[in-house]
């Protein structure tokens, strides 16, 4: 059975960060996918002559059927610069034209165009200086797609890691550990082991809050109240979950050899531990949608931009993911209609 060439849509991220880089250097290496490079073809053909990379761009034709990319040679779909890039200077200016490619690339998504979108990194800070209030792309996507609650995974190789709670202040956290935020997270993260990564019944480990998981209450009472009673509905409901573990313990070598994920109560409490073992290779993915989105592990690199420096390891990873998850999907769907 022929299996049709899927598109797969990449935002090229803040212009003056390594998004557009890292883009260039993506389009030097075959694809079985069609990527439509959502940005601005002049930055990206500017940039790849900085780098000394070759990079033809071809503009994007819909009603095309798509063909595997790779060469030198990208699909890009123009979204115009509000204004001039320097590569390492922000502008406010461009925050917008931003926003655009991220609103295209979801949109596209949602309508079947795309099978899945690749994010490149941007800057969440400017876009928020810019006037429009800003946290992040998962935050961004599920609330273009209308989804109450995203999951924010990240994956090196074996190693996988959720996120209760994903970009906010240390001291909203403790309030935002309830159990109903659990018990739903974890659901979420157990459906997408499921369906992304073909895990039948997945072990899923979840940390306590506090130091050494509450201690019994002596450190803290978030475990008592929200995390051991959501532990206990979610084993009701046939979930596998542990917890909740100590987190200086959990992420051992010997701990993790029992679980396919774990979820963290907030970002600093689970991402450090897996940015050590995969940074520059780990991978990004919004649990929750109803689109498929990957992202990068790391953030603009503002200082390395337009020098060649930047490692485009993190987004092709994320476009290896993203390939797999459409190919399985694809396999699936031939299947139920066979």
């Amino acid at each position: 059975m022929n299996i049709p060439v899927q598109r797969i849509a990449v935002t090229a991220g803040e212009p003056a960060g390594i998004g557009p880089d890292l883009v260039a250097a993506l389009a030097q290496d075959a694809h079985a996918c069609e990527l439509v490079v959502i940005g601005d073809a002049a930055l990206l053909q500017t940039r790849a002559a900085q780098l000394g990379l070759p990079l033809t761009t071809l503009p994007y034709d819909r009603r095309a059927s798509p063909v595997p990319s790779g060469g030198g040679r990208i699909v890009v779909d123009h979204v115009a610069l509000s204004a001039p890039c320097t590569p390492g200077v922000l502008n406010t200016a461009n925050a917008n034209y931003v926003l655009a490619t991220l609103e295209r690339a979801g949109t596209g998504c949602l309508s079947g165009e795309f099978a899945a979108v690749v994010t490149a990194p941007v800057q969440k800070s400017v876009i928020t200086e810019s006037g429009t209030p800003f946290s992040g792309h998962t935050e961004y996507f599920a609330e273009l797609c209308g989804a109450p609650l995203p999951v924010m995974l990240l994956c090196a190789d074996d190693l996988r890691v959720a996120l209760l709670t994903t970009h906010l202040p240390l001291s909203q956290v403790p309030a935002n550990v309830t159990h109903e935020r659990i018990t739903r997270t974890a659901t979420i993260l157990n459906t997408g082991l499921q369906q992304l990564f073909g895990i039948t019944s997945p072990r899923i480990a979840i940390l306590g809050l506090n130091p050494h998981a509450g201690e019994a209450g002596l450190l803290g009472h978030e475990e008592r109240d929200s995390i051991e009673p959501a532990i206990q509905e979610l084993r009701g409901h046939g979930l596998n979950v542990s917890g909740p573990l100590p987190a200086d313990s959990a992420f051992t070598r010997e701990s993790l050899a029992h679980f396919d994920a774990v979820l963290a109560m907030y970002h600093d409490q689970g991402l450090p531990v897996l940015k050590h073992a995969g940074f520059g290779r780990a991978v990004n993915i919004t649990l929750g949608l109803p689109i498929v989105r990957t992202s990068v592990d790391h953030g603009t690199a503002l200082s390395l931009a337009g020098k060649g420096e930047a490692d485009a390891g993190s987004l092709k990873a994320a476009l290896q993911l993203a390939e797999d998850i459409v190919s399985q999907n694809q396999r699936r769907g031939a299947r139920v209609h066979s």
